[in-house]
């Protein structure tokens, strides 16, 4: 995300703060809201701060939103998870057809080589990306902290969320302006995920480029446009701080 901050960090200042790692308690969205508010009461405490989230922080901004609805000005969703069953067997079809059989057998032998759990996941990461990336653009050398289990332990928490039928209905409390910015060639089928925000987030607005994947920022034929509209947006919502949360 630090391509995302330092671009955006022209226009707005932006806060990027790291998500807690894994320690001795499995991690809980619960947890990770209420870091998220001692940040934001921190380092914004007479303003309310757009958050602008990815992928999983694009989820973590709705469920902060949903538990402290006074305390965020407008949610950016860039690559928003998945919030449903049909959503998320999509996104796994439309994964399992990209991977070609080279890849398999590559991700079959880091699997089995790596024993460390958070290296796994990096070059199981630094593998996979095509699949999620349609014309990247170079990397910038950015540096990212790989933590499997809190992966492990924050997904699963969401997952049960959602089966108890907490998420999505609870977004219904928010009443800022929402707005999805997503790629069609991204596996997160934007389109099916917006369609299950909708009925309780009626402000949602829906932005989606064709030749771009998960990161927009990092998108050949995306990247310009994609931040034209974000700032944009954030203006014209009045955001002064940003709040960014890390995938």
């Amino acid at each position: 995300m630090a391509a995302l901050a330092r671009e955006l960090a022209g226009s707005f200042r932006v806060l990027e703060p790291w998500q807690r790692g894994s320690g001795a308690q499995p991690l809980t969205v619960g947890q990770h809201i209420a870091d998220l508010h001692e940040v934001v009461q921190a380092h914004c405490p007479r303003e309310r701060p757009a958050l602008v989230g990815s992928s999983w922080g694009a989820m973590l901004a709705l469920a902060y939103a949903a538990a402290y609805p006074a305390h965020a000005a407008a949610l950016a969703l860039i690559g928003c998870g998945t919030f449903d069953l049909a959503s998320r067997r999509h996104m796994r079809s439309t994964i399992a057809q990209r991977i070609r059989p080279t890849m398999r057998d590559r991700m079959k032998q880091v699997s089995e080589e790596i024993a460390d759990a958070d290296e796994r996941m990096k070059a199981l990461g630094e593998l996979i990306d095509p699949v999620y990336s349609y014309e990247p653009l170079p990397e910038d050398g950015s540096q990212c902290a790989f933590d499997a289990r809190s992966l492990e332990d924050t997904w699963a928490d969401m997952e049960r969320l959602q089966a108890e039928g907490v998420y999505p209905a609870a977004f219904s409390s928010i009443r800022v302006p929402v707005l999805m910015l997503h790629g069609a060639y991204d596996p997160h089928p934007g389109r099916m995920i917006h369609a299950s925000l909708q009925p309780h987030l009626p402000q949602l607005e829906y932005m989606e480029w064709k030749k771009c994947g998960h990161y927009p920022w990092r998108e050949r034929y995306a990247r310009e446009e994609f931040f034209t509209v974000l700032r944009e947006w954030l203006r014209r919502h009045g955001a002064g701080r940003v709040t960014q949360l890390d995938r």
